[in-house]
């Protein structure tokens, strides 16, 4: 009988073990988990192999996009933009009604002389319209070369411009004769130089500001007959328009030149040789409008 006790009491502390194991893993099983490891745990099995933030694939650093950042400062010759997404420009699409038109009425209406007066059209290239017979000639030049030649309006303005003289409504006649040459002279033939006879010319620096004025008159009474014929430049040849706008250069420095101060010490000889020079390549530039406008009214009849 003792044997048999001895035997059981080993069965007896195993089962006590073993009960005890069963409350632990009860205890283990029912106590609940932090909730930073059931996010965890819950993030883990919803996104399946995610990765940190701020750890893009390849090791490089993370750039946030930023459109309207771009647009503002993608040239990097230029300051920085103030502030992230500026606009880079005017806000808006263009403005209603279609972009702005230049109208050749209102350009005219805002020219202003020296002292703030409003300029009538012609005062700009001509300041109070031809008065010597050289301007003349050159501004009828400039009317019947015109893109639209004009014979009587130009006739008209010098009649006007000349209203202060008694004898300009009788000068009618001869102004009708000198135009009429020179629209056959311009029809007709090869167009040759016209440069005007000089009178006796003075060795002195008022001689030559005196000369510099008029050949800078002469030069705006042309151009003035080519606007009252509302020549168009971008329907010259690239030739004449370069030739024109040499023109009008030249005339821009006779114009300087003439408002220039005496210099301490000067030869005047070499002044007008410079002069005569000029004149030539001034008549020249002329020549060369003429000829371009005369092919360009030759293509329009025949076309």
């Amino acid at each position: 009988m003792s044997g048999k006790k001895s035997k059981a009491k080993p069965k007896k502390e195993k089962h006590k073990k073993d009960k005890k194991k069963e409350k632990k893993t009860q205890r283990a099983k029912g106590k609940p988990k932090p909730r930073a490891a059931q996010a965890g745990a819950h993030g883990a099995k919803g996104r399946p192999g995610a990765k940190p933030p701020g750890k893009p694939a390849g090791g490089k650093p993370a750039a946030p996009a930023a459109p309207a950042a771009k647009a503002a400062g993608s040239k990097s010759s230029g300051p920085a933009a103030s502030g992230a997404g500026a606009p880079a420009g005017r806000p808006g699409g263009p403005r209603p009604g279609g972009p702005k038109k230049g109208s050749r009425r209102s350009s005219l209406a805002q020219r202003r002389g020296p002292d703030g007066e409003l300029l009538a059209p012609g005062d700009l290239l001509l300041p109070g319209g031809a008065q010597r017979p050289e301007e003349i000639q050159y501004l009828f030049r400039g009317s019947v070369a015109a893109e639209r030649p004009v014979i009587e309006e130009a006739v008209h303005e010098v009649v006007v411009k000349r209203s202060t003289s008694p004898e300009a409504a009788a000068d009618r006649p001869d102004l009708q004769k000198t135009v009429e040459s020179m629209r056959l002279r311009f029809e007709g033939g090869s167009i040759e130089p016209l440069l005007p006879l000089r009178a006796a010319i003075r060795r002195n620096f008022q001689g030559v500001v005196e000369r510099a004025k008029h050949r800078r008159r002469e030069i705006g009474a042309f151009l003035r007959g080519l606007d009252l014929g509302h020549t168009e430049t971008s329907h010259m040849d690239s030739h004449g328009e370069a030739s024109l706008q040499s023109l009008m250069e030249w005339a821009a420095r006779l114009e300087n030149l003439a408002e220039a101060d005496e210099p301490d010490h000067a030869d005047y000889n070499q002044f007008h040789r410079g002069l005569d020079q000029l004149e030539n390549t001034t008549e020249a530039l002329i020549i060369d409008v003429e000829q371009t406008l005369r092919r360009l009214r030759d293509r329009t009849r025949n076309g």
